[in-house]
C-alpha cells in the first residue's frame, strides 16, 4: 500500500508552555489578568501590565481561534473581576459580575484573533494595534461603553505616561501591548531548526521591549504659563452608601461650611485669596434654581470667598429627567454659566432597558429618575481662568475631555462623586486617570471629589496636593494655566482610528494567510478537517 505523506512547507514552530497544554494555557491566562490587574492602584505595579499583555500572548501562540476566544475571556475575568470590585459595594454581586463579564468579553474578541495575528510577520505590531482596536470598541459599546481598564490608564506613574502628549491613551496603550507582546517573543523566540535559541534574536526583542517602554520619558511636559491661585473643597458625605443624595441638605451645608472656613483663612491671612473655588459633583443635590435657600445659601458663600465657584448640581429638567449640572457661581451675580454633562453613566445616572435588568437586581429602582444628556460644551469663565468641565466617568473618554480643551479649556475640573464605592480602590483609580489627563492635554486638572480622593495636579502629571478619602478637606496650590495645544489635541482621533485600522489591516492578512494555507493543503491531498486544525 502507498503512503501518502505531505509535502508542506515547515510551519513557524509553535514554543510555548512546554508540551503547551490546556491546563497550562488556561493559568498562563489567569495569570496575565491578575497581572493586569496589579499594574492599576491600589498596587500601581505599572510594569506588570505589560508583564499581562505578555503572559496572555504566551497562552495564545499556536491555537485556534475558539481556544483563543476561551483563554481571552478567561484573561478577561481574572482581570475585571478583581479591577471593577467597587461596582458591587453597595449593589451586589449581580451588577459586578455583569459587568466584569461584558469587560471580559471584549478579550474573548482579542483572543480569537490574536493567535493568526501573531503568526504574522512582526506579529507582535499587528497583535499591539488590534489591543487598541479592541479598547476603542470597548469605550463605545454597549450603552455608550466604559474605557474602565484601558492600559494607558495604569500609566499614571511610568515612563510611558509621557507619549499621552502625543497620541493620547490610544498611543499609550499601543506601546504598553507591544511590550508585552516583544516580551513574550523574547521568551518563545527559536532558530528555525528548533535545536537551539536564537540568542541575538530574543536578546533583540527584549532591548526593543525595555526601549519602547522608556520612550515616554524623552516626551517633554510643560508647565509654563501664568499662575493663578485655585482650591478645590471636599465636604464630605455624613454616612456612607447608596444613600448619599437622601442626605442633600448635610452634604451642601458640608461645602458651604468648609468655603467659609477657607474664606475665614483668607481674611485672617492664613491662606492666599483663590481665583477660582471647585466643588465636586452632587456637592448639591439640591436644585439651586428650584430653590431660593439653596441659591441663597450659595450666593452667600461665593461673595464670601470673593471668588467664582463651580457648583455640582442636581437639576430638575428637561421634562420628566435631570441634569447633572456643573454651574459657575459668580460672587455678586450669582449664576452664570453651566455645562450639563453629555455622557451619563448607565445604571448610574439612567437605566436602559429597565424592565430587562431588573431581573438581574431590583436595585435598579434606585435610580427612580433618568438623567437627560447634555448637548455642546463651552469653556466655563471663572476669573482669569478658562475651565474645561467634565463630570465624573466622562474622565474616561477621549473626545469628551479632548472636546473641552478645544473649546477654550486653560485649566481641567474633573467634578465627581465617589460616596457610592465606599472606600474602595475606584477612587485611586480614576485619580490615575486624571493624571494622564494632565499630561495628554497638558493642562492643570483641578479633581473634586465628595469624599475623595480630590487633588490638584500639574500639567506634568505630578500630583501637588491630594486629599485622604472620607474626609472634609479644603485642598490649595497655585497652578499654570496653559493655552498651548499638545500634538495629541491636534491629532484628535487619528491616532487611534490609525492603529485600529491597522489591527483589521492585520486580521485580514491573517485570514488571508489562513485560506491560503487551507487551498494548498486541499492541493495536496490534506484533508478538510486537517486543513483547519493547521490554520
Amino acid at each position: 500500500m502507498q503512503t501518502l505523506t505531505s509535502t508542506a512547507p515547515a510551519r513557524t514552530p509553535t514554543v510555548v508552555l512546554g508540551a503547551a497544554v490546556l491546563p497550562a494555557r488556561l493559568l498562563a491566562a489567569v495569570a496575565g489578568g491578575l497581572a493586569l490587574n496589579l499594574a492599576f492602584p491600589p498596587a500601581g505595579l505599572w510594569p506588570a501590565a505589560s508583564a499581562g499583555v505578555a503572559l496572555f500572548v504566551l497562552s495564545l501562540r499556536g491555537v485556534r481561534a475558539r481556544v483563543g476566544a476561551l483563554l481571552g475571556l478567561v484573561c478577561g475575568l481574572a482581570f475585571f473581576l478583581p479591577l471593577l470590585h467597587w461596582s458591587g459595594t453597595y449593589v451586589g454581586a449581580a451588577p459586578w459580575v455583569a459587568l466584569s463579564t461584558a469587560e471580559a468579553g471584549f478579550l474573548a474578541l482579542l483572543g480569537a484573533f490574536a493567535p493568526s495575528l501573531l503568526r504574522l510577520p512582526a506579529g507582535s505590531l499587528w497583535f499591539a494595534a488590534a489591543w487598541v482596536g479592541v479598547e476603542g470598541l470597548r469605550a463605545r459599546v454597549p450603552f455608550g461603553g466604559f474605557p474602565w481598564g484601558a492600559l494607558a490608564f495604569a500609566q499614571d506613574n511610568a515612563p510611558t505616561l509621557g507619549l499621552a502628549a502625543l497620541g493620547g491613551v490610544p498611543l499609550v496603550s499601543f506601546v504598553v501591548a507591544l511590550a508585552g507582546a516583544l516580551l513574550a517573543s523574547a521568551l518563545v523566540r527559536r532558530s528555525p531548526n528548533r535545536r537551539r535559541s536564537s540568542g541575538p534574536a530574543r536578546w533583540g526583542a527584549a532591548l526593543l521591549a525595555v526601549a519602547v517602554s522608556l520612550l515616554g520619558a524623552l516626551v517633554p511636559r510643560p508647565t509654563a504659563g501664568p499662575k493663578v491661585e485655585v482650591a478645590v473643597v471636599q465636604g464630605n458625605v455624613p454616612r456612607l452608601g447608596l444613600d448619599f443624595n437622601a442626605q442633600r441638605a448635610a452634604v451642601l451645608e458640608d461645602h458651604l461650611q468648609a468655603t467659609q472656613q477657607l474664606a475665614a483663612k483668607v481674611r485672617a491671612g492664613a491662606a492666599a485669596q483663590p481665583a477660582l473655588v471647585v466643588w465636586p459633583e452632587n456637592s448639591s443635590d439640591i436644585d439651586p434654581f428650584a430653590d431660593p435657600v439653596a441659591a441663597g445659601q450659595i450666593s452667600a458663600v461665593t461673595d464670601a470667598i470673593g471668588a467664582p465657584v463651580l457648583v455640582g448640581a442636581v437639576v430638575d429638567g428637561p421634562g420628566p429627567y435631570l441634569s447633572n449640572t456643573a454651574i459657575v457661581w459668580q460672587p455678586g451675580r450669582g449664576p452664570t454659566q453651566r455645562y450639563v454633562k453629555r455622557h451619563p453613566a448607565p445604571f448610574g445616572e439612567y437605566i436602559p432597558m429597565r424592565g430587562f435588568f431588573r431581573l438581574l437586581s431590583p436595585k435598579v429602582d434606585l435610580v427612580r429618575r433618568d438623567f437627560a444628556p447634555g448637548h455642546g460644551v463651552t469653556a466655563l469663565r471663572m476669573g482669569p481662568a478658562a475651565v474645561a468641565p467634565v463630570i465624573c466617568f466622562e474622565v474616561l473618554y477621549d473626545g469628551l475631555v479632548r472636546s473641552a480643551v478645544l473649546a477654550g479649556g486653560t485649566i481641567i475640573a474633573v467634578q465627581t462623586n465617589s460616596a457610592t464605592f465606599g472606600r474602595s480602590a475606584e477612587s485611586a483609580q480614576q485619580l490615575a486617570v486624571a493624571r494622564l489627563r494632565a499630561v495628554e492635554h497638558a493642562r492643570t486638572v483641578l479633581a473634586a471629589s465628595t469624599v475623595g480622593i480630590s487633588a490638584i495636579i500639574s500639567p506634568d502629571g505630578t500630583v501637588l496636593t491630594r486629599s485622604k478619602i472620607f474626609t472634609q478637606q479644603v485642598l490649595e496650590a497655585r497652578v499654570p494655566l496653559r493655552s498651548e495645544l499638545t500634538v495629541a489635541d491636534r491629532l484628535g482621533g487619528w491616532p487611534e482610528a490609525l492603529l485600529s485600522a491597522l489591527g483589521c489591516l492585520g486580521v485580514v492578512l491573517a485570514g488571508t494567510r489562513w485560506m491560503r494555507e487551507r487551498r494548498g493543503a486541499g492541493r495536496r491531498g490534506v484533508g478538510r478537517r486537517e486543513g483547519w486544525r493547521r490554520g
